[in-house]
């Protein structure tokens, strides 16, 4: 009696140690919490460099805040100053920009880079894509409060007398009805296999009206304040701001708009 009850736990301990041991086999193994950020790193180091294009009157340091988020998020990435900080002729200005972005590539050996343009930045940008042939070498434009159809400031500044903006031809090709926006407007806004995408917002002092911003023929045009009511948002601060920077990085990967409206 007592062999048999000893041979019964005997195989009872036994079969418990067997289940145990399978079920263990079988538990998937858990990632550990840097395993999406890690894979995200290498994600964003694999894909497309970013030249960060700035606006009027824009130096270079100026947009090191939204550089360094790139960065810090794995992207390759550079910051383009315009040409006499973007005061002179656009196509000019788009010209140079061309040489900038062939540079950018036989560095870094990629076929195509993405562009993040803000202000003026982004009708250079759209210049070079449009008229200079520079869709095959783009694979992503992002516009950040870009007078894309001009703004009534430029007008403002000639009906003040001041030189016709102060004799500064940028400004007078941003005003709106300006022969160079009817040229660059003209026929497609969104030329090539490039993923157009612009962002704006309601608090933009230099751009208005703010719909101007946007631009048709399929792009995704993003108004912070449609997702975010209450994110105050000014020209300047569309680079420093990070909801701004979370429908950039969505951008970037082609994501759906989710911004972050309480990002810092």
């Amino acid at each position: 009696m007592l062999l048999r009850k000893t041979v019964l736990v005997v195989s009872l301990a036994t079969a418990a140690l067997l289940a145990s041991a399978g079920a263990a086999t079988a538990a998937p193994s858990t990632p550990t919490p840097a395993a999406p950020a890690a894979a995200a790193a290498a994600a964003a180091a694999a894909a497309n460099p970013v030249i960060v294009v700035g606006g009027l009157s824009g130096v270079a340091v100026a947009y090191e805040p939204i550089a360094v988020r790139l960065r810090a998020d794995g992207y390759r990435t550079f910051i383009y100053q315009l040409p006499g900080l973007g005061l002179g002729d656009i196509p000019a200005s788009a010209r140079a920009f061309a040489g900038y972005v062939e540079q950018v590539r036989a560095s870094t050996g990629a076929a195509t880079v993405d562009l993040v343009a803000h202000s003026e930045g982004g009708l250079v940008s759209r210049y070079y894509l449009k008229r200079l042939g520079g869709t095959a070498s783009i694979g992503r434009y992002v516009s950040l409060g870009t007078p894309q159809y001009g703004t009534y400031v430029a007008n403002i500044v000639a009906f003040l007398g001041l030189g016709s903006c102060a004799g500064i031809v940028a400004c007078q090709q941003m005003t709106i009805g300006s022969a160079f926006l009817a040229d660059l407007n003209a026929g497609d806004d969104t030329p090539g296999s490039v993923r157009y995408t612009t962002i704006r917002t309601l608090q933009d002092e230099l751009v208005r009206p703010t719909g101007n911003a946007a631009v048709n023929d399929g792009a995704t045009n993003v108004l912070i304040q449609a997702y975010c009511p209450l994110r105050v948002v000014g020209h300047l601060g569309l680079v420093l701001d990070g909801t701004a920077y979370a429908i950039v990085r969505g951008a970037l990967v082609d994501g759906p708009v989710r911004p972050n409206c309480l990002a810092v």
